[in-house]
């Protein structure tokens, strides 16, 4: 500071020769001299006050600045479940203004990230929940969710999407095993529920447990009333038989019956 005040001396030293030697070969009065010296007094003083008021201007700026961040940061750490941002107390006013309006920059990002992902998983929940019929996930969509609770929704959803699988699996192997049944019993579906199994849309179909539960109920009474079938059958055989052996019938008419 010392060597820029004796620069700025010896500048305006010079400038003020200068200025004298101008008003000599001009003729200036020396009156009028000393006036435009006071002038050029009057002009440095008011450029170096603005140059001070600019600086001011500028601290206080930065100053306003630390306070605003550390209010948005103690918001943020709040939100984000964050311990307090600890700033260095022998930093300089600029770096601890960069420092903090940097964190404040991370920590929002941090946050739009989080509210970006529950937004995904909550429309994945809402899908999963549809075709399930199950509850949607209970979690505070008010607030930012913590990282624990994004964790426990990641597991909630991707163990929806494995029931989800299977469920599928199973509904498309009972529905064929259902589908050949009808047809080796010639049975026409003939309530909704039968309709919407058999459709061609599996995709369609509500992946509900109780519907599960139906479809293999649905697989059981046609598996029961081909067992009864073939019961039936058993039994006409053999009477068949017995009533051939009792009339006396030949072989080869018996097999032409067969």
């Amino acid at each position: 500071s010392e060597v820029l005040a004796a620069e700025a001396a010896s500048c305006l030293n010079r400038a003020m020769a200068a200025l004298r030697d101008i008003w000599e070969e001009i003729g200036i009065p020396e009156e009028q001299r000393l006036e435009r010296t006071d002038v050029v007094k009057k002009h440095i003083k008011s450029l170096l006050d603005m140059m001070v008021a600019e600086e001011e201007s500028l601290k206080e700026r930065l100053l306003k600045s630390i306070a605003l961040c550390r209010k948005e940061l103690d918001t943020l750490c709040r939100e984000l479940q964050l311990s307090p941002f600890e700033t260095e107390e022998e930093s300089t006013i600029l770096q601890m203004e960069k420092n903090l309006r940097t964190r404040v920059e991370v920590l929002q990002k941090q946050k739009r990230d989080r509210k970006q992902e529950l937004k995904a998983l909550q429309e994945q929940d809402r899908d999963l929940c549809d075709i399930l019929c199950t509850a949607l996930f209970s979690i505070d969509t008010g607030s930012v969710p913590s990282l624990e609770d994004l964790d426990r929704y990641r597991r909630h959803v991707a163990s929806l999407n494995t029931l989800k699988e299977q469920r599928r699996e199973e509904f498309v192997s009972n529905k064929r095993q259902i589908i050949l049944l009808m047809e080796e019993l010639d049975h026409t579906p003939d309530t909704s529920f039968e309709r919407d199994v058999v459709c061609e849309d599996e995709e369609a179909f509500c992946l509900s447990e109780d519907n599960i539960v139906a479809l293999q109920n649905l697989l059981q009474q046609l598996e029961a009333q081909r067992a009864l079938n073939e019961a039936v059958c058993a039994e006409l055989r053999a009477r068949i038989v017995a009533l051939w052996e009792r009339l006396q019938i030949p072989e080869e008419e018996r097999e032409s019956s067969a």
